[in-house]
């Protein structure tokens, strides 16, 4: 049972297993994709339970993962996390469970995380552990447990193929970056009747801007059109924005579940699978909930085997 294989090398998988080595498990991660093709990757960072159900237990994972993230800010530099102010608007502010709303205070604080930044500083702490990162794609789980007792199945998306889930369902998010005409706190707005929202979060890099939420859309090249109109939603907010110089245009796929999977299964072989994927859009911000909730599977599911 000390041998570990995570499947999936978004922060969902690296946080996973990050817990894992750091309890001394021989834990090494299988990715396909480099950090900045992962859904992880794309995304704007910010802590808010967006897209993921069920809402109860998503708020549970949250506010764990909220206290992890307010202790990471403290070095913002090494791990990419800050504590920010920002403003909820609209649909954003109604639709958000009042536990999180009471948490993040008035006016809202709280973490923004610098992807670019974070992804490295968790594979850092996985190797400091003794951890290591593949690039590795497989065609099916078998290929995992063919090679370690238990594996963690964090696979988003490829949780279709690889566990068969027919409940997953991509959502399609573009984002723009541009440069940053002084903005200093993020920006989160939605309205009733549309999947789009309007944000700006002020990153190291620039201020990203977004976005959407297009279901089943699979294409990941982006749309100039939908370029345009969030430029102009946001500048409708800091007209400075209009007039900023465009550095990137991202598009990723929110990995969609009508609940999250965070179960254990014994899979053919007799090895012991702990799914833990199907967060949509709150993926960074249950990461340490879900995936202390994981290990604690794995442990249970230990003891009853007799192992571990």
């Amino acid at each position: 049972m000390d041998e570990v294989i995570v499947v999936g090398g978004g922060v969902s998988g690296l946080t996973t297993a990050v817990l894992l080595a750091e309890r001394g498990m021989n834990v090494r991660v299988w990715s396909r994709d480099r950090d900045a093709d992962t859904a992880s990757g794309i995304s704007g960072g910010l802590c808010w339970p967006y897209r993921i159900e069920p809402r109860e237990k998503a708020l549970e994972w949250a506010v764990r993962s909220f206290r992890k993230f307010a202790w990471l800010a403290e070095q913002p530099s090494l791990t990419g996390v800050r504590l920010m102010r920002g403003t909820l608007e609209g649909g954003a502010s109604s639709s958000v469970p009042p536990e999180w709303i009471s948490l993040i205070g008035s006016p809202p604080r709280t973490p923004l995380v610098d992807m670019q930044t974070y992804l490295p500083y968790l594979r850092g702490r996985l190797t400091a552990a003794g951890g290591r990162c593949e690039q590795r794609s497989l065609a099916s789980l078998a290929e995992a447990s063919a090679e370690a007792p238990v594996v963690v199945d964090c696979s988003g998306l490829g949780a279709r193929e690889l566990a068969g889930d027919t409940g997953m369902r991509p959502v399609r998010g573009q984002i723009v970056v541009v440069e940053n005409p002084g903005i200093e706190e993020w920006f989160l707005s939605s309205e009733a009747g549309t999947s789009d929202t309007t944000y700006m979060f002020p990153q190291p890099y620039g201020l990203l801007l977004g976005g959407t939420a297009d279901e089943d859309a699979e294409e990941t090249t982006p749309d100039p059109a939908t370029t345009r109109a969030i430029v102009e939603r946001c500048a409708r907010v800091h007209p400075e924005i209009a007039r900023a110089r465009i550095l990137e245009v991202r598009v990723g796929l929110r990995p969609y579940r009508p609940r999250v999977r965070l179960e254990t299964e014994t899979l053919p072989d007799g090895a012991l699978c702990v799914h833990n994927y199907g967060h949509g859009g709150g993926g960074v911000t249950v990461s340490w909930g879900c995936a202390l909730e994981a290990v604690r599977l794995l442990g249970a599911a230990g003891h009853r085997t007799g192992s571990g």
